[in-house]
C-alpha cells in the first residue's frame, strides 16, 4: 500500500528529505505521495519515515494503492535497480 497525505498536512516539511525513494513532493496546497515511488520504507527502514516523523500525523494508508508487503519489496527492487540504470552501475 502507498502512503498519502491529508489535507491537515501544515506544510512542515519534514516528511519530503525523510522519503528515502523521493516519492514525497509539493503539491498544489500540500505534500503529495507518488505511489508509484512509495514502498512504505520496505528496503529501508522497519517503518514508514515520513510517519514516524510527522507531527500532525496525515499520512495514513492510501485505500487505492493497496499491496502486499511482497509487493512493495518488488516495487522497492525496481526503483533501486532503477536507479543504478541512471546511475551506470549495475544492481
Amino acid at each position: 500500500m502507498a502512503l498519502m497525505i491529508t489535507d491537515e498536512c501544515i506544510n512542515c516539511d519534514v516528511c519530503e528529505p525523510e522519503c528515502p525513494n523521493q516519492a514525497i513532493s509539493m503539491g498544489e496546497t500540500v505534500y503529495v505521495i507518488d505511489p508509484a515511488r512509495c514502498t512504505e520504507c520496505v528496503g529501508h527502514f522497519g517503518e514508514p519515515q515520513c510517519v514516524q516523523v510527522c507531527p500532525v500525523e496525515c499520512i495514513p494508508v492510501n485505500p487505492a494503492f493497496v499491496e502486499t508487503r511482497e509487493q512493495l519489496q518488488r516495487k522497492y527492487e525496481a526503483l533501486q535497480a532503477q536507479s543504478a540504470a541512471a546511475a551506470g552501475t549495475t544492481a
